[in-house]
């Protein structure tokens, strides 16, 4: 019987970091083709930690989505090292019990069509 070699990606490595000018690119990029569009989302580091450090989290994931106002919004999501989204959890109540809870999920975050740092640094 022939064995499969299974490759597992480490969703906790996923992502690079880019330099000044091609963020830049990428943005003006989608200024362009979408010019009404919302340009940014924002989220505080409070929520993004809480989500992070729910346990075996190794990554985030965001999906977009439509709130209740029509506006154009980003949910953020927690992601297991097997790259599912960390929908519940496992708890310890105070009084020792172990409980599911549901996973941190997020949203309420800052979006604009304001001019940016980037338009001022690189021109629009």
């Amino acid at each position: 019987m022939q064995k499969e070699l299974t490759i597992k990606k480490d969703y906790s490595k996923v992502g690079e970091q880019i330099s000044h000018q091609t963020a830049a690119e990428f943005i003006m990029n989608y200024g362009k083709t979408y010019a009404t569009d919302i340009r940014w989302f924002c989220m505080g580091k409070d929520i993004l930690m809480e989500i992070l450090n729910q346990p075996g989290c190794a990554g985030m994931r965001f999906y977009n989505g439509i709130n209740e106002k029509g506006q154009k919004t980003l949910v953020y999501v927690g992601m297991d090292k097997e790259g599912n989204d960390i929908i519940e959890r496992t708890a310890i109540k105070e009084n020792g019990d172990i409980v599911m809870e549901a996973g941190v999920v997020a949203d309420r975050n800052g979006g604009g069509l304001s001019t940016s740092i980037w338009d001022l640094i690189f021109g629009k």
